[in-house]
């Protein structure tokens, strides 16, 4: 956690200095950051006992913001395959080899617009382990990502565009505001949500943020997790899903600030 911190701080710092004072009307490296990761959590492959998710990622850019990041770019991609392998491991996921992240000038994009393309592929000098999904020869279909305001200094969560909602869990007339990417719940005090339950497990269950979704897993529970009264090990949680865990019933919801 320490590492992907730094890490974090690290991309922040380059943003807000001279990266920032660089691309304040341009793509920013932030937004890179947190895109390629998006990608690669979109694109998980499951096999029988690994999730693997893409190594290579091509990014593409309009003319005028590749030309701006032309005396930082090998920095920049040393950065960004850094993160996304910091993020691979946080998340138990499995990669063929160290993340790549490549650059490329797409002219039909406009200033503040990029795309992502990934792929899978395996280091020729390196053996594929068994169940492992079969490379990809070509990259994926390429996500574009446009601004969704006008470009502007202004770098706070709502002037990008975005807004700050409330993530809760609700149980026993008690609300607790999920502020972390990974949530653990259970019996044990030192839990981030503690269930005073006899049939709750010590580590019971786990609600984890993945891109911009939210899951419910189950760290091997003795009673189980139910999500809408149906027993699962892993489920994508909505507002409003109810959580039985062990006899205590949570509710779990997102909502944006009036």
């Amino acid at each position: 956690m320490a590492v992907l911190r730094n890490i974090e701080q690290k991309l922040e710092s380059l943003f807000e200095g001279v990266f920032g004072r660089a691309f304040r009307t341009h793509v920013q490296p932030v937004e890179l950051a947190r895109k390629l990761v998006k990608e690669m959590d979109d694109h998980r492959m499951i096999s029988v006992s690994r999730v693997y998710v893409p190594n290579e990622y091509t990014v593409y850019l309009a003319s005028e913001d590749r030309e701006q990041f032309a005396s930082y770019e090998d920095s920049l991609k040393g950065e960004l395959q850094e993160y996304l392998g910091e993020h691979a491991r946080r998340e138990s996921y499995d990669l063929l080899s160290a993340p790549t992240v490549v650059f490329e000038t797409d002219d039909d994009l406009a200033v503040g617009e990029f795309g992502i393309a990934t792929r899978l592929m395996q280091d020729k000098s390196a053996q594929a382990p068994a169940g492992a999904p079969r490379p990809q020869p070509e990259p994926g279909a390429t996500m574009v990502y446009k601004p969704q305001q006008p470009p502007t200094e202004a770098v706070s969560v709502e002037e990008l565009g975005l807004h700050r909602e409330v993530v809760t869990l609700t149980a026993n007339g008690s609300r607790y505001e999920i502020d972390k990417r990974r949530t653990v719940i259970g019996r044990s005090k030192d839990c981030d949500l503690q269930l005073v339950d006899p049939n709750v497990s010590r580590r019971h269950a786990e609600v984890r943020q993945e891109g911009t979704a939210f899951w419910l897993v189950d760290l091997d529970s003795t009673n189980g997790v139910v999500v809408n009264g149906q027993r699962l090990k892993r489920a994508k949680l909505e507002s409003g899903d109810t959580i039985t865990l062990g006899s205590t019933e949570l509710v779990f919801a997102r909502e944006l600030p009036e």
